[in-house]
């Protein structure tokens, strides 16, 4: 059989430009894009899809997930088991998968083990199918931090639920064990949360010395750091240490915005997270230690987000789905377009510029030589970027995970 496949394309998003190209054909070999042009070879044998009334595009990155958390019934989902959360985390990568995400930056869970990691290299080497996948195992902060579980299971965080430390020696140990078990990234966060209970968003957390062990430590063993942080100066800190990634960054203010443009870190503003707290809010659902908080801060981070969008920072898509449901993180892009992106720069946080952050040359654009990790919609998502809920096509690594009556199993 031939390991060939030529496709058809209506009209081509690349990943990297402003506008559509096509129509195009693309030839992929084996898992790894051989050729594009406006026809290509014809390998004998070569299977010849038809994607010609779709737009394809490269395969979407998210590069905030958590497939071993339940945000909406986190104190359940904690208490269960490591291979627990390890099959309903394959479970959820696979079902994302299908929207059109082969590529998860996965950021942490509250568990002593390492459900991420093994999934992680099931999934590598080719044991399980599903997404890429990059992982930061747990999440670390200090004492009365975001990581800190104490206050939600005061009666399990012993277990090893919560990885604090508050000490730099204490800081450099858990960036240490994260390394030594195989992370790709190191997590941690600087200041509050919403939905965590007895901190605050608005605080930082971590003293300067201590943020600066964590990215210290992370950068001698070679492993980039990403930090949850919500106020300005909490931005501003992460920025100092050398972050590579700022998450939400719900309180950013000017001068954070202008030190990420000057550093060229990536911030990821997980702005589908803010219409799925405002929603709960107007339902009266928003868990009760999160409603004082987010009613503050909502009109600040709503500025924030269009400070973002304004500005000429690298925006990577990033969703934190788990802490809401995974069928709802392809809105990433509506959201960021909502709040003042171009359709344009969206697709691209999801494609070129979330490979970027991720520093792998080989995804996230459609060029002769990346992995061949290919999604297709109808209509055009430059002219109405909801089409990419709409995605019907996906290949990653050259093989097909959904299209037409092939639709890989959640």
């Amino acid at each position: 059989m031939s390991a060939s496949i030529v496709l058809i394309c209506g009209n081509l998003f690349d990943g990297l430009g402003d506008t559509l190209q096509g129509p195009a054909e693309i030839l992929i070999e084996h898992d790894t894009i051989a050729a594009i042009g406006p026809s290509v070879a014809r390998p004998r044998g070569a299977r010849v899809i038809d994607l010609s009334h779709r737009t394809v595009a490269p395969g979407f990155i998210d590069t905030h997930v958590h497939l071993f958390l339940d945000g909406m019934n986190l104190k359940q989902q904690i208490l269960q088991s490591s291979a627990g959360k390890a099959l309903a985390g394959l479970s959820l990568a696979r079902e994302y998968m299908r929207h059109g995400f082969t590529t998860l930056r996965d950021l942490g869970t509250f568990d002593d083990d390492w459900p991420g990691l093994e999934l992680r290299n099931a999934i590598n080497a080719g044991r399980l199918a599903g997404p890429r996948l990059f992982v930061a195992p747990h999440m670390i902060s200090g004492s009365g931090g975001h990581a800190d579980m104490q206050g939600a299971l005061p009666c399990r965080c012993h277990l090893g639920l919560s990885k604090t430390a508050d000490s730099p020696a204490e800081i450099r140990k858990q960036v240490r064990c994260q390394a030594a078990h195989g992370a790709d990234w190191i997590k941690t966060m600087n200041t509050g949360g919403y939905m965590s209970f007895g901190d605050d968003p608005a605080r930082v957390t971590w003293f300067e010395e201590e943020m600066e062990a964590a990215a210290a430590a992370a950068h001698q063993l070679g492993i980039p750091v990403s930090v949850h942080t919500g106020a300005a100066e909490g931005c501003k800190q992460a920025l100092r240490a050398g972050a590579r990634s700022l998450e939400h960054c719900y309180l950013i203010d000017d001068e954070g915005i202008s030190m990420a443009e000057a550093s060229g870190a990536f911030l990821v503003p997980t702005m589908q997270m803010t219409l799925e707290d405002k929603a709960m809010l107007a339902a009266n659902t928003l868990p009760s230690q999160a409603v004082w908080k987010f009613t503050r801060d909502l009109p600040e981070i709503e500025r924030s987000q269009r400070r973002m969008a304004d500005s000429h920072a690298n925006i990577a898509l990033g969703t934190d789905c788990g802490m809401f449901p995974f069928s709802r993180g392809i809105l990433e892009f509506q959201a960021m377009v909502a709040a003042g992106l171009t359709p344009a720069r969206a697709l691209r946080a999801g494609t070129s510029v979330a490979a970027a952050l991720l520093q792998r040359t080989d995804i996230g654009a459609l060029e002769a030589g990346r992995q061949a990790d290919i999604v297709a919609m109808p209509g055009d998502p430059l002219a109405d970027i909801a089409v990419t809920a709409q995605v019907d096509f996906v290949m990653r690594g050259g093989r097909i995970y959904r299209f037409g009556d092939l639709d890989l199993p959640g």
